[in-house]
């Protein structure tokens, strides 16, 4: 009889222990299901009455209405009236060449008195056309056998080269903005009756970025000056690599100011911190990013002021409705009311001074309830649930969190840069991967370009055929004039986008 207490505290542990390990593989298993077949989005909507999963391990949520509630937040939208258009149709776009077709009665008008007319368009398309410029130079004898003269040839971008810059900037974009490969380029080209090497086109690619470099690294050192910068990193497969039937893992570290706006990517082999240390040696300013623990370091120097990104906090939540809906959603409905705050001064078009204000005036109250809560709920949740981890993220990362509010100029997140790579994760679906180092260097230089030129508006074809064409002969000393923030557009086209595509 003296031994039961002690058999039954061991079953009841070991019974404890295998409860916690199930509710943690039952955690993970539905976080897997998400990821393969749930929506990606983070959009939070609150849902009354929503029932925690309830395992016997995680304390029941405080029921007192003073503490778990639900709210409704509104806020003021400003929406530009529409433009009034016949029959609700958009206009087709003013700058696309007209075909105009008089379509006569099959009456005699003769004798008749012409009183107005009907017109009807449609967007038609023809496939893209290739032509060949053939530069002819009369060559002419000097009198008295003085030489012979001749016109002298446009400086080309490759020297020998039979491919022109609006060739060499469409199969650039097509592949870095439109994401063809190369191989698929190449049988667009066949079916046009033209037969180019694949080699061809690839050393087409690298002689493209060969000329355009000197911009790539004019740009680079322009980004590192800024006072505010946001970095993140993605990946991308390799297939240059020293283990056989395997691509190597490398990485995309992008650089963007979101003040100008300029994005500017850095290919690397690894993942180290070597990469940003050679970049951001020299930086001093504030620098936003992610939990990503190889920041830790720049943050901690005296010139960097490191901001984190509520937007990563929020998804921690956002994984733990179905673990803990009571407490992930009351945390969810605060930061829905920060991010409210931000969406009024941005369609309000704030000064960074009104933006301040703003945040000052009505943020600051509702992140001191988010620290109250925080340091309350930790001692109530299981460490390693989602909702543990929620709450220790957004601990570890307070301070760094509420550095935005004290600058207009700062932004909540770094989501511009998350979308800024978002080419890259559209890319890589379908050429895969880069044939070498080299070649991911060449995308890094190729996506800097456009992308930064997609964020001022520009077409990104229009701008690389010109900056192709005048490269070669453009004086060094005004290249800043051809760096997408400074272009501009001759024939007066540009794309609207919220984010380059």
């Amino acid at each position: 009889m003296g031994e039961a207490p002690a058999t039954y505290e061991a079953l009841l542990a070991a019974y404890q222990g295998l409860q916690a390990q199930i509710f943690l593989l039952t955690e993970e298993l539905s976080r897997l299901k998400r990821l393969i077949a749930g929506s990606k989005r983070e959009r939070f909507i609150a849902i009354e009455n929503s029932q925690q999963i309830a395992l016997g391990l995680i304390p029941e949520a405080d029921e007192d209405p003073n503490t778990v509630q639900t709210e409704e937040v509104t806020y003021t939208r400003h929406k530009p009236k529409p433009k009034f258009t016949p029959h609700g149709r958009n206009p087709l776009p003013a700058h696309l060449p007209r075909k105009e077709i008089i379509i006569e009665p099959q009456q005699d008008t003769s004798n008749m008195k012409r009183i107005g007319e009907e017109v009807t368009e449609e967007l038609e398309y023809k496939p893209g056309a290739l032509y060949v410029n053939r530069y002819v130079r009369p060559k002419y004898a000097r009198p008295d056998g003085d030489g012979v003269l001749i016109g002298i040839l446009p400086v080309r971008p490759v020297e020998k080269g039979k491919l022109g810059p609006g060739f060499l900037a469409n199969l650039a974009i097509s592949k870095y903005v439109d994401h063809l490969p190369l191989y698929r380029q190449r049988k667009q080209l066949l079916r046009q009756q033209v037969n180019l090497p694949a080699s061809t086109l690839g050393d087409a690619i690298a002689a493209t970025c060969e000329l355009l470099m000197p911009l790539h690294e004019l740009q680079r050192g322009i980004v590192l000056q800024a006072d505010y910068l946001m970095v993140d990193e993605t990946g991308i497969r390799v297939q240059e690599s020293q283990t056989k039937g395997k691509c190597h893992h490398g990485y995309f570290w992008v650089y963007y100011d979101p003040l100008q706006p300029i994005a500017f990517f850095d290919y690397r082999q690894t993942r180290a911190r070597a990469g940003p240390e050679e970049m951001l040696a020299d930086f001093s300013g504030y620098l936003q990013t992610d939990g990503y623990q190889g920041y830790d370091e720049f943050g901690a120097r005296e010139q960097v002021i490191h901001v984190a990104c509520f937007a990563h906090a929020r998804r921690y939540f956002t994984d733990a409705v179905p673990n803990d809906a009571a407490r992930a959603e009351w945390m969810l409905l605060r930061i829905q009311k920060l991010y409210a705050l931000e969406r009024q001064a941005r369609e309000s078009a704030f000064t960074h001074e009104l933006r301040y204000q703003l945040r000052q005036a009505e943020a600051l109250p509702v992140l001191a309830e988010m620290r109250q809560w925080l340091e309350t709920e930790r001692e109530k949740v299981v460490p390693k649930s989602a909702i543990g981890k929620a709450v220790a993220y957004m601990l570890k990362y307070w301070h760094r969190l509420n550095v935005y509010t004290t600058s207009g100029m700062l932004e909540i997140d770094n989501n511009l840069v998350e979308n800024a790579i978002r080419p890259v994760a559209l890319g890589r679906k379908n050429y895969l991967f880069a044939g070498s180092h080299d070649g991911a260097r060449r995308a890094a230089l190729i996506y800097s370009l456009v992308i930064t030129a997609q964020l001022h508006g520009h077409e990104p074809f229009g701008y690389l055929r010109e900056v192709i064409a005048r490269l070669p002969g453009h004086p060094h000393k005004r290249l800043a004039e051809l760096l997408p923030q400074n272009w501009r557009s001759t024939d007066n086209i540009e794309i609207k986008s919220d984010s380059p595509i």
